[in-house]
């Protein structure tokens, strides 16, 4: 699963720019699936059709883009403005390393910073907003930025690379959600070889997730399912900083969500999830955090309306180049997630009002 993780993590995909993203697992999964094909926003949609008529279907969803950048203009000394795609805290930004995705492969570069000895001139208090700060390529002048074939929109994501830390630990940038992307990577991977039953099954590799759940809002329609379930990531809250609750924990198991800022999920799902997960004996924890939204938002209110859940992975720093995950839990999310599907029978023909 490292290996899996790494090679993804280390892609440049801001929204909107989620191509090599997109080849990278279609690459990886096209082999063991019946169909894929890319749609018109970008969403890379497969599927695995059903070996058992007493399964409903399911679509399993995860974002393939990652917070990010765009040139946004070349100053005459070289110097590089540029323009957030999707959230940031700016105080994270000042010298942080990144890379500018050019005509001519990747760029390496750095988010300038005053040097500590004119700190005393100036507010020390003061967070400077992203449009006040620019990237330093190397260049000397906006020719030598041209030669190095980096232009006006192209994106730019964070400079760090994937590595383990501790026993079995991993950091690096766009987990949120390339640890999605590796589950369901493996899992399509992997189904078949169990000979587990099971009903069709969509894969949904969406983008732009991270500025408003954009691909996701056309899942629903193309693929039409009757259950829904999102692979994503999720604060966690256990760290000693002042605003940690303890409510989600790195290396405690995936949280099943309950709710969050774009949905409450469907209580058919999180019965059934959790009801699985004990038992299976799974460890895991229930999610109710108001401070994120995920695709299930879009994908749950949108065609005639899809019964939704999320299994969200732990993480720590969440939308910072040294995002922490915890790889007991991805393997425990990818258990929790198999057993979902495998067991999914049992939701035929019921409804709401069968909670």
């Amino acid at each position: 699963m490292f290996e899996l993780l790494k090679n993804l993590s280390n892609i440049v995909g801001p929204s909107g720019f989620e191509q090599d993203v997109q080849r990278f697992i279609l690459h990886e999964v096209k082999d063991y699936v019946d169909e894929y094909h890319v749609d018109a926003v970008g969403n890379l949609l497969v599927k695995i059709n059903g070996n058992d008529a007493k399964f409903p279907s399911l679509v399993i969803a995860a974002h393939t883009d990652e917070i990010g950048f765009i040139v946004k203009k070349i100053e005459e000394n070289g110097l590089i403005r540029f323009e957030k795609l999707g959230g940031f805290d700016d105080r994270i930004l000042l010298s942080l390393p990144v890379l500018i995705k050019s005509d001519r492969g990747v760029v390496h570069g750095v988010i300038g910073t005053l040097s500590v000895h004119y700190v005393k001139w100036d507010d020390p208090n003061r967070v400077a907003n992203h449009r006040e700060l620019y990237i330093d390529v190397g260049a000397r002048s906006k020719e030598e930025v041209s030669e190095m074939g980096i232009r006006v929109g192209q994106p730019i994501s964070y400079g760090t690379e994937c590595k383990k830390i501790g026993n079995n630990r991993v950091v690096g940038k766009a987990f949120d959600d390339r640890v999605g992307c590796a589950l369901l990577i493996r899992f399509l991977q992997n189904i078949r070889e169990t000979g587990a039953k099971h009903g069709d099954i969509y894969g949904a590799f969406t983008v732009q997730e991270e500025v408003g759940l954009r691909g996701a809002s056309v899942v629903s329609a193309a693929v039409e399912p009757d259950y829904a379930l999102i692979l994503d990531t999720t604060p966690s809250s256990d760290t000693h900083d002042t605003l940690m609750t303890g409510t989600r924990v790195l290396g405690a198991g995936p949280c099943i969500k309950i709710v969050d800022k774009s949905l409450i999920a469907h209580p058919l799902v999180t019965q059934h999830l959790k009801k699985i997960a004990q038992d299976s004996h799974i460890p895991h924890q229930l999610e109710v955090f108001m401070g994120i939204g995920t695709d299930a938002g879009a994908i749950h209110m949108t065609h005639k309306g899809v019964s939704t859940g999320v299994i969200s992975i732990p993480t720590r720093y969440t939308h910072t180049p040294i995002e922490v995950v915890d790889l007991e839990d991805m393997e425990n999310s990818y258990k929790l997630l198999y057993e979902f599907v495998v067991t999914l029978n049992e939701l035929k023909g019921k409804t709401f009002l069968d909670t």
